[in-house]
Formats: structure tokens, sequence, C-alpha cells
């Protein structure tokens, strides 16, 4: 059976290669796509599910942003799990900060330029909010498109959704970015910050394991 997995926000798969997948399953990246000028989301998630063979039972895995997306691609085409790593499975779970966000629409106003990596580097506050004792985070950030940053941020503040019930949660216990506070996830990592894919991915594994059977 196939496991179709959608990495974090502007990250690629450095995040998750150290996590080991049940071997009698093939695991699928699906990469991030620029989104199309002002597209809607609906459309977009359309485009991203297009990698998904749904001619036979699978199973979706997202991290971060990819959490919410894969919920969005389970709703076009059903998994038989969708596991989600560092994320939320409600808009009722949203950190207070993205709720602001939310209110006040300040990602749709910030110019595009903002959203350039080497800007965001620069800022001390981007590093702590992901991992703070972690001085290589920056190295799981790779697909760096300004306007699809943007795009994203938006996204997200703007995400409204109800829990499916084949919705599995996994958790972080230090997570500033979706605290554990706002959820509650079906398995926690004891330790785990933002990047617990990487620094406790022997944990995750284990669970994987136990997750797709």
């Amino acid at each position: 059976m196939k496991i179709y997995v959608v990495s974090g926000l502007g990250a690629d798969y450095k995040v998750l290669e150290k996590l080991v997948f049940p071997a009698q399953h093939k695991v699928v990246f699906i990469d991030w796509l620029v989104p199309e000028q002002d597209e809607d989301f609906g459309e977009y998630v359309k485009r991203m599910a297009e990698k998904v063979d749904d001619n036979e039972p699978f199973y979706l895995l997202g991290y971060s942003f990819g959490g919410i997306m894969v919920q969005e691609i389970n709703r076009l085409k059903p998994a038989l799990k969708t596991v989600i790593l560092g994320s939320i499975k409600s808009d009722k779970e949203k950190s207070r900060l993205i709720k602001i966000g939310q209110l006040t629409r300040i990602p749709k106003y910030l110019p595009v330029g903002f959203f350039n990596m080497k800007t965001l580097e620069t800022y001390a506050v981007f590093r702590k909010f992901f991992d703070p004792k972690n001085p290589k985070v920056l190295q799981y950030f790779r697909f760096t498109d300004p306007y699809y940053l943007k795009w994203s941020m938006q996204r997200i503040t703007e995400w409204k959704f109800e829990h499916e019930s084949n919705v599995v949660q996994i958790l972080g216990d230090r997570d500033i970015v979706f605290p554990i506070k706002n959820s509650k996830p079906d398995y926690v990592i004891k330790g785990g910050t933002h990047l617990f894919p990487a620094t406790r991915h022997k944990e995750v594994s284990q669970l994987l394991q136990i997750i797709f059977i």
C-alpha cells in the first residue's frame, strides 16, 4: 500500500528523512506546487491531490502545513488513515498567534518581499519559533518561493475545518507553532518541539509501525 507524504510549509523532506516507515508500504512524496496568482485554496488542493492514485487503498501523512494539506486531500480522496505530525485537526486548535493573523489579516497585507528567506533569517524569533536549541533549523526550509510562502501563510490563518474520524494526530509537548494545550492528540512526543519528526525520529518511527499496519 502507498503512503503519500506532504512536508511542512517551505520545508523539503529533510525534516522527515530519518523516519522509518513500515517496510511493507511504499512511500510517495508529494512536492509543493507554486500557487497560481490568487489561486483559490480548493483549486490548489485539487492540483496537489492529482498525485494521489485512489484506485486502490492508501494512507496519507502530512507534517505541519502538510498536515492541513493531507486533510484537505482526504476530503477529495479518502484515505484509510490520515496521519498528521505537528499539525492541527481542526481550526479550533489554532494558536493565539494564528488567530490574531486571521482576525487582522496581516499575512494578506504584508508585501511578498517580506517572505524572502534572507529576510526571515535575520529574525532570531524565526529560529526560536520552531526549535530554540537547534542551530540548524533553517536547513529544513528549502522551498522558499516568496509568493508561495505568503500565499500559504494566508491559507493557514483562513483555514476552517472539522475533525475527520480517520485522522491520527501526533504532537510534541513543546511545540510552539501548534501548542498541545489547544489539542487532544492521539500520541504525544515528550520533549518534542515543532521539529520533532527530525529530533525524535526514533519515537515517531515506532508509532508509524503501529499506525500503518
